[in-house]
């Protein structure tokens, strides 16, 4: 009898033909501007940290504060006894910040769509789903046990067309990234609030990426177009620009409420820890008192793209810090990334099923905290190993 996992294991060899397993590099630092890997220090142009707050000291801080005074875990899912006052209080504060008449927090950003998207809509429903969406929709609308009809990427015509042809439906459900991660470019909400409210269907947008990097003071997408009110909800995530870790619902009170009485990872999965809703709290202090992490972030992230371009990298269509070096076969991505690394920079390569095939790249993640001298040092790595490669 074969071995129950020798299938996996040829799986696992087919991917490295490929150039498609992924080596997940450890970090034995803080995650900053530079991280120190295998003992050796590099630029660290590949972590989600936009505004430099994972390792920022007045949330290491806030952190430390609210062990003493609360303990660590919540010990319980929200809805038996895992509601501390500092989770209403975070609750209440972002809800402020981004302008939404409730909020609720999850463990994650992922967590946060398992659990809006199948509360909202289920079977004899339909979700337009914007075909770019990040896995974490992909799976929440899986869940959800309703019809997924997807449409052309940032295409309000094709929403529309996809729209007209289905006529068999209960409720509807519109889904799209606010900031696509791998590209880097936004979604047309203003068209696509037309179309929804045109059509009376639910919008819901996920923000991940722009949490912290659009908007006055990074308040996000809906503030970015001066939305507020008009998208049903918001998913955000504590995890990248605020540098900590949890998920966010936003929006209209009842969306709001209705997920706490059905969304199942809030029902079903204890609470976000003491320490992290602390040092979230404390990001939105920063936020809410200061724009300039953001400025900085948008100024780093401008500056690297025009110098990648001027050297003849295709940086794709990005219209925000996110910049993707578009390089095609994964086998060529891997092959550059190993050489950054060996030159000090560390860009992790980025291939399928993450994008499509043939859409290989190095996706570079700028953030607040990167000097002048760290991207001119870095640039000129990417210069040395894209002609060492022949690919400049």
């Amino acid at each position: 009898m074969t071995d129950n996992t020798q299938y996996l294991e040829n799986q696992i060899d087919e991917l490295k033909e490929q150039g498609l397993f992924n080596n997940i590099r450890v970090i034995d630092s803080p995650m900053d501007a530079h991280v120190v890997i295998d003992g050796r220090k590099l630029i660290n142009l590949c972590a989600n940290n936009y505004l430099g707050l994972a390792n920022h000291p007045r949330l290491k801080e806030a952190a430390k504060k609210a062990i003493d005074e609360y303990g660590i875990g919540p010990g319980a899912v929200r809805t038996i006894a895992g509601t501390l006052s500092l989770h209403e209080k975070l609750e209440e504060r972002l809800a402020q910040f981004k302008g939404a008449e409730s909020v609720v927090t999850l463990q994650s950003g992922f967590t946060a769509n398992l659990a809006t998207v199948p509360a909202v809509v289920g079977r004899g429903d339909v979700i337009f789903s914007d075909e770019l969406n990040h896995a974490s929709i992909i799976d929440a609308c899986r869940l959800s046990r309703a019809q997924v009809v997807r449409y052309n990427h940032n295409d309000p015509a094709d929403l529309r067309r996809a729209i007209a042809e289905t006529t068999e439906y209960n409720r509807r459900l519109i889904v799209t990234d606010g900031v696509f991660s791998m590209d880097g470019d936004i979604a047309p909400l203003p068209a696509l609030v037309e179309i929804a409210q045109e059509h009376g269907i639910l919008l819901m947008v996920d923000d991940a990426h722009g949490e912290g990097v659009l908007g006055r003071g990074g308040r996000g997408i809906v503030d970015h177009f001066d939305l507020h009110g008009q998208v049903d909800i918001e998913i955000g995530t504590m995890s990248k620009a605020f540098g900590v870790v949890g998920g966010i619902v936003a929006g209209k009170q009842p969306i709001i409420d209705w997920i706490k009485q059905r969304g199942r990872p809030f029902l079903f999965s204890s609470a976000m820890t003491v320490p992290d809703v602390a040092a979230c709290l404390e990001a939105v202090d920063m936020l809410e008192n200061s724009d300039e992490l953001v400025q900085k972030l948008w100024s780093n992230g401008k500056f690297f793209q025009t110098e990648l371009q001027k050297l003849g990298f295709d940086t794709g269509d990005s219209a925000t810090p996110i910049v993707p070096v578009m390089l095609g076969e994964a086998e060529v991505a891997q092959a550059f990334s190993k050489e950054l690394f060996k030159e000090g920079v560390f860009a992790m390569a980025i291939g399928f099923p993450t994008v499509p095939k043939g859409k290989a790249r190095i996706r570079v993640m700028n953030s607040a905290v990167h000097s002048t001298n760290d991207l001119e040092e870095a640039l000129s790595i990417f210069e040395t190993v894209g002609k060492r490669l022949n690919l400049i």
